[in-house]
């Protein structure tokens, strides 16, 4: 670790990254490919779609056995309805049901803008033990102007057809009552099929805008 933090100073001034580095003979241009090299990983873009009153947003193609791990991102994702939840499911080959059996666990730390409440809790109504519902990333978000949740999930060797299929969640929303939500979200798609495919909804009403990325990340 130590060679990789001296290896990329070498590349940092006040004014940003000079030029990219190589780091373990992986070209890093960006902090955000820098953090995947660390890791042990490069990421690489497979596609992206941006939300326009939409009633879902799939992914079904381009996650299969290239990668070992897949990893979206979510910038700027705003609900048409104001406190609608934020929920993903998966599917296998080319079945369109969403309904693959979960375990999960959901806990957030929060925050609001006065200063006068904050917490940690366990979110037990929102875990799921071998159910087949969406699973909820975030909870109550606000519609506002600048009302938005943004993260990431990851999901874990999709295409395997020995294990389960393992996934991480990480999201930060601005709750419909002016809090700011840190919500950490973990589980398993409870199958030995291969996952192809990921969709993504509101609770309830439209995802109103914002933009889903798909990376692959490499193993080395």
């Amino acid at each position: 670790m130590g060679a990789i933090t001296r290896a990329a100073a070498n590349n940092f001034t006040t004014g940003g990254i000079i030029q990219p580095a190589a780091i373990n003979d992986t070209s890093v241009a960006s902090l955000t490919e820098l953090e995947n090299v660390a890791a042990g990983g490069a990421m690489t873009l497979i596609s992206e779609q941006t939300a326009s009153a939409s009633a879902s947003i799939s992914f079904t193609s381009g996650i299969d056995s290239t990668y070992p791990i897949y990893r979206f991102e979510f910038i700027n994702i705003r609900p048409a309805t104001n406190t609608a939840n934020f929920t993903f499911q998966a599917d296998t080959g080319t079945n369109t049901n969403y309904n693959q059996t979960i375990t999960s666990t959901n806990f957030q730390v929060y925050h609001n803008e006065a200063g006068s409440g904050t917490g940690f809790d366990y979110l037990a109504s929102y875990d799921q033990a071998q159910g087949t519902a969406f699973q909820d990333l975030a909870v109550y978000i606000g519609n506002g102007a600048d009302e938005c949740v943004s993260g990431t999930l990851q999901v874990f060797n999709p295409s395997s057809t020995t294990f389960v299929k393992h996934f991480i969640a990480r999201i930060n929303s601005y709750n419909a009552n002016d809090f700011t939500s840190d919500y950490y979200i973990a589980g398993y798609f409870n199958t030995t099929t291969a996952i192809t495919r990921v969709q993504f909804k509101m609770s309830s009403g439209n995802i109103g805008d914002g933009t889903i990325k798909l990376y692959g990340i490499s193993g080395s």
